[in-house]
């Protein structure tokens, strides 16, 4: 991502309570962009922070970030962002 600011994205979970997050990267996955976020409270307690990963819709010029309930779209997903993290493991 161009910009070195931490983007901090702010959702609700099913009980109400508000987590934030910090916005890790954006892929694509056919054609549909989904968000990889860090828990921005974990950042801080431990290096192996989970990658959580939400699927962008577009609402104007808005951004939703949603869950995945389909869990075959989820597995294509974090699969792919498996072979990410292996390429760039590979050329460290």
């Amino acid at each position: 991502m161009e910009n070195e600011e931490n983007q901090l994205i702010e959702t609700v979970d099913e009980e109400g309570n508000v987590i934030t997050f910090e916005l890790y990267d954006i892929v694509e996955v056919d054609e549909q962009e989904y968000a990889l976020l860090l828990p921005s409270e974990d950042k801080e307690e431990s290096d192996e922070a989970e990658l959580v990963i939400m699927r962008l819709t577009k609402d104007g010029e808005d951004y939703i970030f949603e869950t995945i309930d389909d869990e075959a779209e989820f597995e294509k997903v974090a699969a792919y962002v498996e072979s990410m993290e292996d390429e760039e493991y590979e050329e460290e």
